[in-house]
């Protein structure tokens, strides 16, 4: 902690920093932030900085609770978008209590927690995302820039230009991007990251969001990351492509079974089908998300396993020939609207049960039917079911986290029960 102190401020002060936005994440897992003077960062990065805790809390605010934002200084970094002349920087912090006690609602503490308890046993989780967004006019309504498709090239990706500008940023934090490229839908994009572990990873995905739609700010569009904002065209997923390790070898690879996936990956693919429906209300958060989740639409239904069915809930992909280090499972459910690092452990706390309780998996859908699985949560009034009544996600998450994030979820549903959609409106006005 010294050495990474020592370092980012010689780092700020060498890059002429003025003011650095210290940054966390809500429940529901949207970026906050408050900034503070290059002259307080010493004290900062020793003492952290108080702030209103209610924040952390998501739509259901509470009363005003002090709460301690400790920052991270391995995960300093310039903001590119910003003037080079009194730059700015960010930095990701860590919520505690007064008493300098790690806060049970604070995600990145959740994710930490569970990366301690999968450790204890030996093992690294690491993490790639495919991140699928999509560029559009603006945030008022889905006006799409380009009605290019899969790998569509420009003329027809109109928006490559911005996607390079996406990808230039990222690489200038610090974040590897392994490839870019025009999604189905129009005005639909695909950036991957390269994998990293786990924390590492979800601070990415929020980095690589907010970069996202500030160079559609800059470019007079918009960037979002809802999950379907397009009736009839395929929705945005957060593809994880998932390994564990131990002891700097990769336990999901094994040449001589199967797919060259070994006893553990397929006891962690299991505890990843067996626990779905319980940790489905993380991974898919939002109303619309079950609108992204419907046969013909290249997104899972059924919580099924598979090599090459497009709408597998995991799949596995190919890797290169001999190389363990590259083999993987791909969780194909989650979207980009969801909480990264309540993400990250619902499914390694679920996988890890599937080794420890040596769950078996059944035969993948590309030799049986689908309804052969279990159907997955069709709206995220039937996920809250499963996450209200698991004993297991309470004890992932904590108490503070599971009961807020059913609170601010029952809130969300309550609001749209009584919101008249445009499709009631053109559906029922003429004939009733």
């Amino acid at each position: 902690m010294n050495n990474n102190k020592e370092y980012t401020l010689k780092l700020a002060h060498d890059n002429n920093v003025r003011f650095i936005r210290m940054w966390f994440t809500d429940i529901l897992g949207f970026l906050k932030s408050f900034a503070i003077t290059i002259d307080e960062l010493e004290d900062a990065l020793e003492e952290g900085v108080r702030f209103d805790g209610a924040t952390l809390h998501g739509f259901k605010l509470t009363t005003e609770t002090e709460m301690i934002a400790i920052p991270d200084a391995s995960t300093f970094q310039i903001l590119p978008w910003r003037p080079r002349q009194d730059s700015v920087a960010r930095i990701f912090c860590d919520i505690y209590l007064p008493d300098k006690t790690p806060y049970g609602g604070d995600c990145r503490y959740i994710l930490k927690k569970n990366l301690k308890k999968a450790a204890q046993k030996g093992y690294m989780y690491y993490i790639g995302p495919e991140i699928e967004f999509f560029f559009l006019k603006n945030s008022q309504k889905p006006e799409i820039l380009d009605r290019g498709g899969y790998f569509d090239l420009t003329p027809l990706d109109v928006a490559s230009d911005y996607r390079r500008q996406t990808v230039l940023s990222l690489a200038e934090m610090g974040i590897d991007v392994i490839s870019s490229h025009h999604e189905g839908a129009n005005s639909q994009h695909e950036i991957d990251l390269r994998h990293e572990d786990a924390l590492t990873t979800a601070d990415n995905i929020m980095t690589f969001k907010v970069t996202a739609k500030e160079i559609g700010q800059i470019n007079n569009i918009y960037a979002s990351f809802m999950p379907k904002p397009i009736t009839g065209q395929n929705g945005s997923g957060l593809h994880i492509h998932q390994s564990l390790f131990k002891d700097d070898v990769n336990i999901f690879y094994d040449p001589e079974r199967r797919n060259s996936i070994s006893k553990e990956a397929e006891h962690f693919i299991a505890g990843l089908l067996r626990h779905s429906r319980e940790y489905f209300a993380i991974t898919n958060q939002w109303i619309n998300s079950y609108k992204r989740l419907i046969p013909g639409f290249n997104a899972p239904t059924h919580a099924s396993w598979g090599i090459n069915s497009p709408e597998a809930m995991i799949r596995i992909p190919g890797s290169l020939s001999g190389k363990a280090t590259s083999k993987r499972i791909e969780a194909r459910n989650p979207d980009p609207a969801c909480n990264p690092y309540l993400a990250f452990a619902v499914m390694l706390a679920s996988g890890l049960r599937g080794i420890d309780e040596k769950y078996e998996l059944p035969e993948p859908v590309d030799s049986t039917d689908s309804s052969f699985y279990e159907p997955l949560p069709g709206s995220l009034a039937e996920a809250l079911t499963y996450f209200a009544n698991s004993g297991f996600m309470k004890d992932v998450l904590g108490d503070v986290i599971h009961q807020k994030f059913l609170e601010n979820k029952y809130y969300e549903i309550d609001k749209y029960s009584r919101y008249i959609t445009d499709y009631e409106i053109d559906t029922y006005l003429p004939i009733l």
